[in-house]
């Protein structure tokens, strides 16, 4: 087997039974605030795209590059779909034109040709990633792999099963905006962020120790930062706070617990994998570039400068109305929204600023009232949470009807942000969700999972039926309809049969309904 390190998550894992191009990412990404680091962007992606399989783990942007995905990878690659609950990654992918696809059944091993073996394991709380996160096991002639890249299983059990794995690949580094964008003093902020850092090494250890893989390599992380703006986030400064160590750094820290098998992937870097060893080859010597870090990093943001301007120039749009345009889209989840609006259960306020971040004079304060199930002006109440943020960039999310500002916004950290008390999963978990399928779907996984209230039942006509569709946990006192003793549920069409409850649309998914006493 051999692996193609191609920048970031991405890898292609070549065999003689076909090759696997995993999640390429190349175009800046989060309003052009991230990108790959060591750049990749000169690689020779004609060939590399020119693969048998696509898999791409989630629809974080980076992972999911749509542009590059269109331009370079083969439309002929069978994508190596995860079971998410939703079909949003499936449905972009054949927009991208991509028309072949293997629909993987989490946990399930499947045997492609010539004794190819892959297996998804899929993680589809709202919690992960943009609704959905995945790893990539893969088998052949003996030699196994685990791509987990960003995935967080709450363990490894199902890949030990299928016996030992030669080659780990998994983040190690930050993917994340805190506690950097927070308005508190620096110190807090160092503070804050070494406990992250050590967590986030704590998580890698254990999960290497889980696996006990002969070799482990760490991917997935993390970003570099080009922007003037955000130029800081760079761990080039012997901040011990900073949350995005390299992979050198990652080798240094191995090395601390006992760590000897590590291997890093630079872009272009190549490793054989047998069963008994693992050679690598560098297109540069791996200590000399990263004792070169800061040159290389200056070199980029030299290189990138015209794509960050360019991208900022399409951000404005000054004939937006921005509270019309959130009301319009926001209030009508309010009213849908029973366990997520519980959970933030206040006022989120956002402060527009004539920026394209935090810096600027303030232009407008809007107010998401949770309670109040509205969106209207901020009104001088007190707030637990707030947001502040260029107005431009709400502009643009609007005018690209992005359905998911924590894949957008919140990841750029072009933005700075305030709270009364702990961390609240809700507020973040509610602004991914900003369409109907999303939104129903998180809210039914909080109703069956987090058991904030107990499970309800609603009356459709003469039956009693559960309150959540069994299929994606629509709620169907808003999208059931009942003719005769069938019920549909608007939001994708599912059909059941009450008197048995059987679903008349797919196998399984049987739904509980009792005709209603005359």
């Amino acid at each position: 087997m051999r692996i193609t390190g191609t920048g970031h998550a991405s890898m292609r894992i070549d065999t003689a039974a076909g090759s696997i191009l995993c999640d390429p990412w190349v175009n800046p990404a989060y309003f052009a605030s991230w990108f790959p680091f060591p750049d990749n962007s000169l690689l020779d992606w004609e060939t590399l795209g020119d693969v048998d399989y696509l898999y791409v783990s989630h629809l974080h942007r980076d992972h999911f590059d749509a542009e590059h995905l269109k331009r370079f990878i083969s439309k002929k690659a069978t994508v190596l779909l995860p079971e998410y609950p939703t079909s949003q990654l499936e449905d972009e992918l054949r927009e991208l034109g991509f028309k072949s696809f293997l629909k993987t059944k989490s946990d399930e091993v499947h045997e492609l040709d010539g004794g190819l073996k892959v297996m998804i394991q899929a993680l589809i709380s709202p919690t992960d990633g943009p609704i959905g996160d995945s790893s990539l096991w893969v088998e052949h002639d003996g030699v196994r792999v685990l791509n987990q890249n960003d995935a967080r299983p709450t363990d490894l059990t199902r890949f030990n099963e299928l016996g030992h794995v030669h080659a780990h690949m998994l983040q190690f580094s930050g993917a994340i905006w805190y506690p950097m964008v927070y308005e508190l003093p620096e110190a807090a902020k160092t503070a804050f962020g070494k406990q992250k850092r050590d967590r986030q090494f704590d998580r890698t250890w254990r999960y290497i120790d889980d696996l006990k893989a002969d070799h482990v390599f760490p991917i997935a992380g993390p970003p570099c930062f080009l922007d003037d703006t955000l130029w800081q986030f760079n761990d080039i400064f012997g901040d011990e706070g900073n949350i995005f160590p390299d992979q050198s750094v990652f080798m240094a820290e191995y090395a601390k617990v006992g760590g000897t098998n590590g291997i890093v992937l630079l872009p272009g870097s190549v490793t054989t994998l047998s069963d008994k060893s693992a050679e690598t080859t560098h297109p540069v010597p791996v200590d000399e570039f990263f004792a070169n870090k800061q040159q290389h990093l200056e070199e980029m943001r030299e290189r990138k400068a015209p794509v960050i301007a360019a991208e900022k120039a399409s951000w404005r749009h000054p004939e937006i109305d921005v509270l019309g345009a959130m009301k319009k889209r926001i209030e009508p989840l309010l009213e849908e929204s029973l366990y997520m609006a519980q959970g933030v259960g206040g006022p989120v306020r956002f402060d527009l600023t004539d920026s394209f971040g935090p810096d600027g004079e303030i232009v407008e304060s809007i107010v998401v009232d949770f309670p109040g199930k509205q969106v209207r002006p901020y009104a001088d109440e007190k707030v637990r949470y707030r947001f502040k943020t260029g107005r431009a960039l709400i502009e643009h999310l609007i005018h690209i009807d992005e359905g998911d500002w924590v894949n957008s916004l919140f990841l750029s950290c072009r933005f700075s942000a305030a709270r009364i008390g702990q961390y609240n999963e809700y507020v973040y978990a509610f602004f991914k969700c900003l369409s109907e399928e999303r939104l129903q779907y998180a809210e039914g996984w909080y109703d069956e999972h987090e058991k904030a209230v107990e499970a309800e039942d609603t009356v459709l006509g003469d039956w009693t039926v559960q309150r959540r569709c069994p299929h994606l946990k629509a709620d169907l006192s808003r999208f059931g309809i009942v003719d005769g003793n069938v019920l549909t549920c608007q939001l994708h069409g599912w059909k059941f049969d009450l008197p048995s409850g059987r679903c008349l649309t797919s196998v399984g998914h049987k739904i509980r309904a009792e005709k209603t006493a005359e």
